[in-house]
């Protein structure tokens, strides 16, 4: 039997699940029954939380688990592949809420049940802001791409639900239905506008971009700052959303046991790995007797083997 503690990032995966669980069943069923396009649209936007919530928890779990023979590096990078997928699904929704709004002008279908539909709406507006301020607060605790994509999702949604409901609250002043239309279209275009941040940075994880430029100058700080460092090259960073990767080449003094120069290197990733203690670190310096950083910029090319020659033959 595993006895494993969960995670905070998988606890908040099923705490989201079982909220938007519950809102499904709460808008579904008053949207269908007062053919507000507004609540439906908003069932819909839970239901594929709730979807996506659970494909979390799933990601969460094997981007946790150790490299591995065939996976040296881990699965960190499902965490990324999750959240692009996250947001696709965020962005078909927010179509289908616009064409669902067009629909409706098109038909001039009216809205019933306002009172229901408004409660329903309070309800969700309630328990989607208690749900926000706590995946905001795992998210911040872990840096985490899924959970971040989750908070900001329910934080549309909040943002939403309040439109929703003071579509629902003019329709019932006016009489106009056409308004809740109008905010359902609104509705949808601002949703597809949320997942634009959510799918780039997922994205730019699975390219391998440099972690965030203040961070890569601290590091470089860090290698140059020590005494005993005479200079430092071919500084590299990635993440793949909860381990950063660092690997770097600096260069020692060419008589230097390699008993110091570990030494060294280990005052440098302890200085390093107390930038983000959140994070996991993978940290892969290189030990240099002088500067090689010709000779690195021409691997990058594919050229070290003329440089190499070239220097022989001098």
């Amino acid at each position: 039997m595993n006895n494993t503690p969960m995670s905070s990032q998988k606890k908040a995966t099923v705490v989201s699940t079982s909220v938007a669980t519950l809102l499904v069943f709460v808008k579904l069923i008053i949207g269908i029954a007062s053919g507000s396009v507004a609540v439906l649209a908003s069932a819909i936007d839970s239901l594929l939380d709730m979807a996506v919530s659970i494909f979390n928890f799933f990601a969460i779990k094997k981007a946790e688990e150790d490299p591995d023979e065939k996976y040296h590096y881990g699965k960190g990078k499902i965490q990324a592949i999750a959240g692009v997928i996250e947001g696709t699904i965020i962005t078909m929704s927010g179509l289908y809420i616009i064409y669902v709004a067009i629909e409706k002008l098109h038909k001039g279908s009216t809205t019933s049940l306002l009172g229901a539909s408004i409660v329903a709406m309070l309800i969700s507006i309630v328990v989607t802001y208690f749900l926000v301020r706590y995946l905001l607060k795992i998210a911040e605790e872990t840096d985490n791409i899924v959970i971040k994509a989750d908070a900001l999702h329910y934080k549309t949604d909040l943002l939403s639900n309040g439109a929703v409901l003071v579509s629902l609250g003019l329709v019932y002043i006016t009489g106009i239905d056409a308004i809740d239309a109008v905010f359902g279209m609104g509705i949808g275009a601002y949703i597809i506008y949320s997942a634009y941040e959510i799918i780039v940075e997922g994205v730019e994880i699975l390219l391998d971009k440099a972690l965030d430029g203040e961070v890569v100058a601290k590091i470089g700080e860090i290698i140059a700052n020590h005494p005993k460092v005479n200079s430092y090259h071919w500084l590299k960073t990635r993440t793949d959303g909860t381990t950063n990767f660092v690997e770097f080449h600096m260069v020692l003094k060419p008589d230097m046991t390699l008993l110091e120069a570990h030494r060294i290197a280990d005052e440098a990733e302890l200085q390093i790995m107390a930038l983000d203690p959140n994070k996991r670190w993978v940290i892969s310096p290189h030990f240099d007797p002088y500067d090689d950083s010709e000779m690195n910029e021409a691997m990058l090319h594919g050229k070290a083997l003329d440089l190499l020659k070239k220097n022989l033959d001098s």
